[in-house]
């Protein structure tokens, strides 16, 4: 998750268990516009008057949850296109605390960084959950690991076989699709 964008990824799960199968990449884009003001949402509001801040916060959480909805249900019908249905869905989430109010989030830069990133990753959970899909959340410096733990294997093994995707699908094969390629592959293990 990036301030107004996503990486996302789509894994396919062999029968037989084996390594997933990457089905789609692709960048998501959470803002109409892909301004500062717009990508920075809190960053943006603390400049405004208290109505005006709120006003406009509430305006990009609409645009990115309906422009979450509209990129869940286009990768809907991708991957059915292909045979596929698209039925779990995995969110980074940060590590960090609950968020308070408004105006205390305006009033601490560090919490205006974490509002910023919490809006978009709560656009996708709830895309998700208007599209039936099951959630399955990781902590985003946790899903090599969460991964390594549902499916028992060696965190070391589960990197090289991503990596691997990686060089089959060419470059881009970026940290974040790698990540998301982790999370998506827990979520299939939680799955069984």
């Amino acid at each position: 998750m990036h301030s107004g964008w996503a990486a996302v990824v789509a894994v396919g799960l062999p029968l037989e268990k084996g390594a997933p199968v990457v089905l789609v990449r692709e960048r998501v884009h959470l803002v109409k516009n892909f301004t500062y003001e717009s990508r920075q949402p809190y960053h943006t509001a603390a400049k405004l008057a208290p109505d005006e801040a709120r006003a406009f916060v509430a305006h990009i959480r609409r645009e990115a949850r309906a422009l979450g909805l509209r990129a869940i249900r286009a990768l809907q019908d991708k991957l059915e296109e292909h045979g596929y249905a698209l039925e779990r869905s995995a969110v980074l989430l940060a590590a960090g605390r609950s968020l308070p109010p408004l105006p205390k989030i305006l009033a601490a830069h560090s919490l205006i960084h974490t509002a910023d990133g919490e809006l978009f990753r709560e656009a996708l959970v709830h895309a998700s959950k208007r599209s039936d899909l099951n959630i399955v959340t990781v902590r985003e410096r946790e899903p090599a690991d969460a991964a390594s733990r549902a499916l028992r294997r060696k965190s070391a093994q589960l990197s090289r076989q991503v990596a691997e995707l990686g060089r089959r699908l060419g470059p881009p094969w970026s940290h974040d699709e790698k990540m998301a390629t982790f999370a998506v592959w827990f979520a299939l293990a939680a799955k069984t």
